[in-house]
């Protein structure tokens, strides 16, 4: 029998549509586009990119997944892609009345695909625990590598990819590694988005795990240290916070904080530590280039007004402040890209998308709850408990560092979006499942 039991994120999946899942080369396929999308791969093999190896993987993918519609099509009528849907339906609909509309057709509608595919490609094809462990793997093992790389490559023959003027000097940052065009921010972005699922997904397994976590925490700290970026520090802090309020060892991790703090302070150089003070509004060096950036979101806001119904057009930021200040750059701040871009509407939509995202936090937390009650739910939904923690954290990680960077067409709310509208519905199966063997149980213990 079909169950067709409505699911608490808003769709009705009968039992025949989640029991198949994609064909194994989809997946298959959306790990390589994963790996050659951070990693680089195809930029490493001399002759590769010219055959624009990217844009062929999205299309492999859009086609399976359009020849599995009848199966996946349930999975778009969730309230994250609903959300998402309007706002790309906004995009399309209002491209003719935005400022610079050949701007944002002909120079910019590639990247931002190449972001917000990450949200489909997510929610239809990780369906099933497996392969979202073995994404995850991926995901988070890519990362690793872009702040590894880099760091190895400044040991061993004194790589920073990136610098800042400080002091009348320019100084020397952490970024990328020359295949990774990353500047030291993003690099610092990356780093907070790897700790807080290191941590849940490591610090409550054996002794091996907990040592490996540490290990890979200390490099990634040192790391961070190295880019300088400020507001990769605050949006840690954030992270950290999180860490202490659900931590049941507050004064154990109030010490190692302690000392973390005070041996990290000492080996850092005079301008790391006066970059880091220039946060607290100390006057030295690195203040101007802080209360700069404050100012910049300002004139951001000030620029979005210019045109703030539809907006400028989808990636036009640096040329609206070239043609409004001189100097073309990349937005300093999400929150004023999306005005200045999409318009006042398209703002609205976005937040819609991610107050979308937060709601499924909402469905975990009930999960959790029903956890605390039933030790077979417990054991069975562990790995998506720790998960969800991570997931929560770096949420507001995200909402913090995105008043301080830009990402209407970056990845990284989109791959947020869809992996955590994914493992509602994977955690939602789990327990339908559950529970339902349960019942099945009643009445053959009667029996014996």
């Amino acid at each position: 029998m079909t169950s067709s039991r409505p699911l608490k994120f808003g769709v009705r999946l009968g039992q025949q549509s989640y029991s198949e899942p994609v064909p194994r080369i989809c997946f298959l396929i959306y790990l390589l586009f994963t790996l050659d999308f951070f990693v680089h791969i195809s930029s490493r093999i001399p002759g590769v990119n010219q055959f624009r190896p990217t844009l062929i993987l999205v299309g492999l993918l859009a086609l399976f997944l359009l020849f599995n519609a009848g199966r996946l099509k349930e999975k778009l009528q969730s309230p994250t892609a609903k959300a998402l849907g309007i706002l790309l339906l906004y995009i399309l609909v209002t491209m003719p009345l935005v400022k610079w509309p050949g701007s944002a057709l002909r120079d910019n509608t590639q990247e931002f695909i190449k972001a917000f595919v990450f949200f489909y490609f997510t929610l239809l094809i990780i369906d099933t625990d497996k392969r979202l462990k073995w994404f995850l793997f991926i995901f988070l093992g890519s990362q690793l590598f872009r702040v590894i790389e880099p760091l190895y490559l400044n040991v061993t023959e004194g790589y920073w990819g990136s610098g800042t003027y400080m002091g009348g000097a320019i100084q020397n940052r952490l970024a990328g590694a020359p295949h990774d065009v990353i500047n030291g921010n993003e690099l610092g972005f990356v780093i907070a988005t790897l700790v807080p699922f290191l941590h849940y997904l490591l610090i409550k397994k054996g002794w091996l795990l907990k040592l490996v976590y540490f290990a890979l925490l200390g490099v990634l700290l040192w790391a961070l240290v190295l880019t300088m970026s400020r507001g990769a520090l605050i949006a840690l802090l954030v992270v950290l916070w999180f860490i202490f309020k659900q931590s049941e060892r507050k004064p154990l991790l109030l010490a190692i904080a302690f000392v973390v703090a005070v041996v990290g302070w000492s080996q850092m150089s005079d301008v790391q530590r006066d970059r880091y003070l220039s946060l607290t509004g100390a006057d030295v060096q690195g203040s101007g280039s802080a209360s700069g950036r404050l100012s910049g979101i300002g004139h951001e806001l000030g620029l979005a007004m210019d045109y703030p119904l539809f907006g400028h057009g989808l990636g036009t930021t640096g040329e609206a402040k070239f043609n409004k200040f001189g100097r073309a750059q990349a937005s300093h701040s999400l929150y004023a890209e999306l005005v200045i871009e999409i318009g006042i509407f398209g703002f609205v939509l976005f937040m819609g998308f991610l107050r979308a995202i937060y709601k499924n936090f909402k469905v975990l937390q009930a999960q959790t709850q029903k956890i605390e009650k039933d030790e077979a739910l417990a054991k069975e939904l562990s790995f998506e408990q720790d998960l969800a923690l991570a997931m929560r954290a770096c949420f507001w990680m995200y909402v913090v560092y995105s008043i301080n960077y830009w990402g209407l067409s970056v990845y990284y709310w989109y791959l947020f979006g869809g992996l955590c509208a994914a493992v509602v519905m994977l955690t939602e199966r789990k327990v339908m499942r559950i529970e339902q063997q349960a019942k099945d149980d009643v009445p053959m213990k009667g029996l014996s």
